[in-house]
């Protein structure tokens, strides 16, 4: 009798430890792709930034603080106002050379990466006069936005419609007084900032 318990509990015991090596493969897998996932994106993360290094730097800075592009056209609206046309011709003309510049960027990144989706953030500012931003900050918001959405309007009359890529998706929004990507000079607060991103979720599905 005393034999056939010992014999039930080796037979349980060897149960048990093949089910616990079973179990430790299957969690190994499960992080072998994890971690090949995440490296699969850092490659098409490093891919993209490589890409952003040919923006045309004559129209563009990088912001190390916030790791995003800035235009460097000094554009100055007039006060509380989002119309184009503010913008000498002069100037628009460069602004339309910096959205080429962008265009042909997003053009190349679909053909090298079709399977990646992108966002093209296109984000206005606007400059902080005393205590505006705390007494009408709505104000702000608004106005940022319409002058983000003026430069998409003017680009796609020009012919560069960013809406023709089917992997990218064009965001316009608006800081208003606020935002990270500020600059100390408050008569520097009148530029666009760029940025454009892949869908991280999308290319971990991919």
């Amino acid at each position: 009798m005393r034999k056939r318990k010992n014999d039930a509990f080796w037979v349980s015991y060897g149960d048990i430890m093949t089910s616990l090596f079973f179990l430790m493969l299957i969690l190994f897998g499960l992080y072998h792709a994890k971690v090949n996932a995440s490296l699969k994106e850092l490659r098409e993360i490093r891919k993209i930034q490589e890409a952003l290094e040919q923006l045309d730097r004559k129209y563009f800075n990088f912001d190390e603080r916030n790791k995003r592009y800035k235009l460097k056209i000094d554009v100055n609206f007039l006060s509380n106002s989002s119309a184009i046309t503010d913008i000498p011709l002069e100037l628009r003309s460069e602004l339309y050379d910096a959205g080429k510049s962008i265009y042909n960027l997003m053009d190349q990144l679909s053909k090298e990466n079709p399977n990646v989706n992108y966002l093209l953030i296109i984000e206005g500012n606007t400059q902080r006069t005393v205590d505006n931003f705390k007494v009408f900050p709505n104000v702000g918001y608004r106005l940022s936005y319409d002058r983000a959405l003026s430069l998409v309007n003017y680009w796609q009359s020009r012919g560069l419609d960013f809406k023709g890529f089917n992997n990218c998706e064009v965001l316009i929004s608006g800081s208003g007084y606020f935002g990270k990507s500020r600059e100390t000079n408050e008569n520097e607060n009148r530029k666009f900032t760029i940025q454009i991103t892949p869908k991280i979720g999308e290319m971990l599905t991919l």
